[in-house]
């Protein structure tokens, strides 16, 4: 029933986990020094997603009930909200990158980062709204998440890959704090004495 959902937020939900190091060579002082800036105060953001993720992973190895589902999604979704607002002023207190058209690309970027942290506040509403007695329906109300969280995942986000393109992509890339994170311990509504999920790959 939420195998959907979660196969939908492990594939596109962290745009900010799409950084290859590919592009320019050029690793100047001042793109470094900007990557490290963002970089630093990402990370603990990126942890947040990726336990979001992990929790609707388990749970969905777990077969929950849908009180339960409802439960996790809706934490999930929070958790990701805060998380993409606080990655949109991490970015817009950096300032724009050190390189052409970094202004545009900056903005558009912290742009994007706030849009995706009001959209997952609003499937955090639905999922909150569905009727979990009807199991039908809640199941329904999911697939119809599902298809919207989708939506988020694979659309917007062309400003931050811009961002994480050329130099200033290659520099974030080498950061410890641009890469992803091991979800840390599962949520305390899963049930650790079970086997996780198999984490897919963005």
């Amino acid at each position: 029933m939420n195998k959907k959902l979660a196969a939908a937020l492990s594939c596109g939900a962290v745009l900010v986990l799409t950084l290859s190091g590919c592009g320019g060579d050029d690793n100047s002082v001042k793109v470094n020094d900007w990557s490290k800036k963002v970089c630093d105060k990402v990370q603990p953001q990126l942890q947040k997603i990726a336990n979001a993720n992990a929790a609707i992973q388990q749970q969905t190895a777990d077969n929950s009930k849908p009180a339960d589902v409802q439960k996790t999604d809706s934490a999930a979704f929070q958790q990701i909200s805060q998380a993409y607002k606080a990655l949109g002023a991490a970015v817009d207190a950096a300032g724009p990158p050190p390189v052409e058209d970094g202004e545009t690309t900056h903005k558009e970027a912290v742009k994007e980062l706030d849009a995706s942290s009001v959209a997952y506040a609003n499937l955090q509403k639905k999922v909150d709204a569905l009727d979990t007695k009807d199991q039908a329906a809640f199941a329904d109300g999911l697939k119809g998440i599902a298809e919207e969280l989708t939506k988020i995942s694979s659309s917007g986000d062309e400003s931050l890959k811009k961002l994480q393109s050329g130099d200033v992509g290659a520099a974030m890339a080498k950061q410890k704090g641009c890469q992803k994170p091991k979800p840390s311990a599962p949520a305390e509504n899963t049930k650790p004495s079970e086997p996780a999920a198999p984490s897919k790959k963005a």
